[in-house]
């Protein structure tokens, strides 16, 4: 039965496990593939090309070997270098993908200053430069590249962790609830969903921190109900597939599922 096959999620390392975690919580009784291309990751510095030739890879290979019902691009670097590509060539199965929650932030910020930490990949595709421009003028958005903070989540290197949140929110302004002060950070990339505490701790208890999970999580369910494959019955299991160090990913998996 197609409502019996696992939904294929895919990310460039560790940060999608944070999408993968939304899931489980939003659709426990589904299998899911989780493929983790560390081997070729973070794709954050990588050029869009070599995104896009990856991504094809890797739903392909979750196509021919595991069968999958859905895609799930749990990156926003690939999101937005492929996701157009993959439902294009795959146009039989759901594909989901992420993208920075800007539209939320803007209904939600009081102050109308929000802060956007991604890759310097995600701020600079046109796919967020065109949402980013369909929000002209409903809030100011101070758009923070985060270089090396992907890479030292997806190694636990925690001191270097807490040593670029604390940079880049210096980098990015004053957070609070006053008059000019960012009072919502958005995250634009899948791993910085794992560094929530130091960026707290950073930016104050008060400020709204905004990642993708759920709504990525939501739309998955939707799309599934709408091709009748949702799969309403038993406890589903996650199958743990990468390009680089197993140990690493199961470690990581351990840690934050």
């Amino acid at each position: 039965m197609e409502s019996r096959k696992p939904i294929g999620v895919f990310d460039s390392g560790v940060g999608g496990l944070s999408i993968l975690r939304a899931l489980r919580s939003e659709l426990p009784q589904e299998d899911v593939v989780y493929f983790s291309d560390a081997g070729h990751g973070p794709y954050g510095e990588r050029a869009d090309a070599f995104v896009a030739e990856r991504s094809r890879a890797i739903a392909r290979q979750l196509l021919d070997e595991h069968r999958v019902k859905a895609l799930v691009v749990a990156c926003n670097t690939a999101t937005a270098a492929a996701v157009h590509l993959l439902r294009a060539q795959h146009d039989h199965i759901p594909t989901v993908g992420v993208e920075p929650a800007l539209k939320p932030a803007a209904d939600l910020s009081r102050t109308g200053r929000i802060a956007v930490f991604a890759t310097r990949s995600t701020l600079s595709s046109a796919r967020f430069r065109s949402l980013h421009e369909s929000l002209r003028g409903r809030a100011d958005f101070v758009l923070q590249p985060c270089d090396g903070l992907a890479a030292a989540i997806e190694t636990q290197d925690h001191e270097e962790v807490r040593s670029l949140c604390r940079l880049y929110a210096r980098s990015a302004g004053e957070f609070g609830n006053g008059p000019d002060q960012i009072d919502t950070l958005v995250l634009g990339c899948t791993h910085y969903a794992f560094a929530c505490r130091e960026l707290e701790d950073e930016v104050g208890q008060g400020v709204r921190i905004l990642e993708t999970g759920a709504p990525v999580a939501r739309q998955t369910r939707r799309l599934l109900e709408a091709r009748r494959i949702l799969n309403d019955a038993g406890r589903g299991q996650v199958e743990l597939v990468t390009t680089g160090a197993e140990h690493a990913l199961r470690q990581a998996a351990q840690l934050w599922l």
